[in-house]
C-alpha cells in the first residue's frame, strides 16, 4: 500500500520546483469552512469522504481536552479543520522554517549537522546556533519570516498574519491554519530538500501523532504555559495519500495538563486520520515556470561592396 511507500519518493516527484514567482501565478487563499461539531465540515468541492467528519465526531468526545486537527493537500486551496483548538505558540514547529532560513544562509558541513539536530531530536542548542548564524535577532527573524512569507501567509482574511517573535522565535503565536498553510507549500519550497528527509528521520521517543503513519514527515513541538503549566504539543507534516502529499497540522492541550496525555491524545487523532488515507486527496507543487528566452539577434547584415572602377553605382 501507499501508506508504507516512504514519503521521500512522493517529495522527489513534487518538490523539485520552487514556488513561481510573479502574479500570474499567485495561489488565491485557503477557504476555510466550519463543521457543526465544534469546528469544519468539507464542502462537496473538497472531495473529502463524509465519513472522516463522522470519525472525527465521534472520536472528540473521547479525548480529554481541547484538540484541533486541520487537513489540506499540498499546494492545494482548500482546508478541512476539526475540532476547538486554533491557535497557540508555535514551540519546536518553527525550528522547520528556521532550518530553511540557515540553511540557506550557510550550507557547509558545521550548519547541516546543527540542522540535523535541530529536526530530528529537535536539539534546542542547535537551533539556537542556527538563529544565531543568520546575524542579530532582527536579522534572524527577517531571514525567518521570508520563508513563512513564501507560503503564502495569508490563509483566510479573518486569520492574523503570522509575525515572528524576534526576540523567541519558539514563542512566536501560529495559528493552526496558516501553520497548515505553510506546511502544504513547504514541498515547494526552495532549499526545502534538505529539510524534509530530515523531518522523515524523528528520532523514535518523538514519534508520536503523525510518527505512527508509514512514510510521514513531521516535526513537532511542546511547551507549557508560563501561568498554568499546561502543556500544548502540537505537528505538521506530510503524509503520502494515493494521489499525492496530505499536508497536516494537529494540536492538543489535554485537561490533565501533562505532555503525555497531549501526545496521547495526537496519536489518536494520527490514527483516526490514518484510517481514511486511502480516500483523502493529495497533491503536489507545480511544475516549474521557465523563463522565456528572448529572441536570439539578428545576423548583421554584410557590408556593401564597394563599386569596382568603371562600374555604375546601384542608386546613381
Amino acid at each position: 500500500m501507499l501508506r508504507a511507500v516512504t514519503i521521500l519518493g512522493l517529495l522527489a516527484a513534487s518538490s523539485c520546483a520552487a514556488l513561481p514567482d510573479g502574479d500570474t501565478n499567485a495561489v488565491p487563499p485557503a477557504e476555510v469552512v466550519i463543521d457543526p461539531a465544534g469546528s469544519i465540515r468539507p464542502q462537496v468541492e473538497v472531495a473529502l469522504p463524509d465519513s472522516l467528519a463522522v470519525d472525527f465526531t465521534q472520536l472528540q468526545p473521547e479525548l480529554p481536552g481541547q484538540v484541533g486537527l486541520a487537513v489540506m493537500p499540498v499546494f492545494g486551496d482548500r482546508m478541512t479543520v476539526f475540532g476547538d483548538w486554533t491557535s497557540g505558540i508555535a514551540w519546536s514547529t518553527m525550528k522547520v522554517p528556521l532550518t530553511i532560513a540557515a540553511l540557506r544562509h550557510d550550507s557547509g558541513p558545521a550548519m547541516t549537522e546543527l540542522a540535523e539536530s535541530a529536526i530530528t531530536v529537535s536539539d534546542n542548542w542547535a537551533a539556537e546556533a542556527l538563529w544565531e548564524s543568520l546575524g542579530d535577532s532582527h536579522a534572524a527573524a527577517h531571514a525567518v519570516q521570508d520563508v513563512i512569507d513564501e507560503a503564502g501567509n495569508d490563509v483566510v482574511a479573518s486569520a492574523p498574519r503570522t509575525e515572528l517573535d524576534f526576540r523567541s522565535f519558539g514563542g512566536t503565536e501560529w495559528s493552526l491554519t496558516n501553520q497548515l498553510r505553510f506546511a502544504s507549500r513547504l514541498p515547494c519550497l526552495p532549499d526545502s530538500d534538505r529539510v524534509l528527509p530530515l523531518m522523515s528521520s524523528i528520532t523514535p521517543d518523538q514519534r508520536w501523532g503523525l510518527g505512527v503513519l508509514p512514510g510521514s514527515a513531521f516535526k513537532g513541538g511542546w511547551g507549557p504555559d508560563d501561568e498554568t503549566g499546561i502543556y500544548t504539543v502540537r505537528q505538521l507534516g506530510l503524509v503520502p495519500t494515493a494521489s499525492g502529499l496530505l499536508a497536516v497540522t494537529l494540536a492538543a492541550q489535554a485537561d490533565s495538563g501533562s505532555f503525555d496525555d497531549s501526545t496521547a491524545i495526537l496519536t489518536r487523532m494520527a490514527e483516526m486520520l490514518g484510517g481514511h488515507l486511502d480516500e483523502l486527496p493529495g497533491g503536489g507543487c507545480p511544475p516549474p515556470v521557465l523563463p522565456i528566452a528572448p529572441p536570439a539577434p539578428a545576423p548583421p547584415l554584410p557590408p556593401l561592396a564597394a563599386p569596382q572602377p568603371g562600374t555604375t553605382s546601384p542608386d546613381s
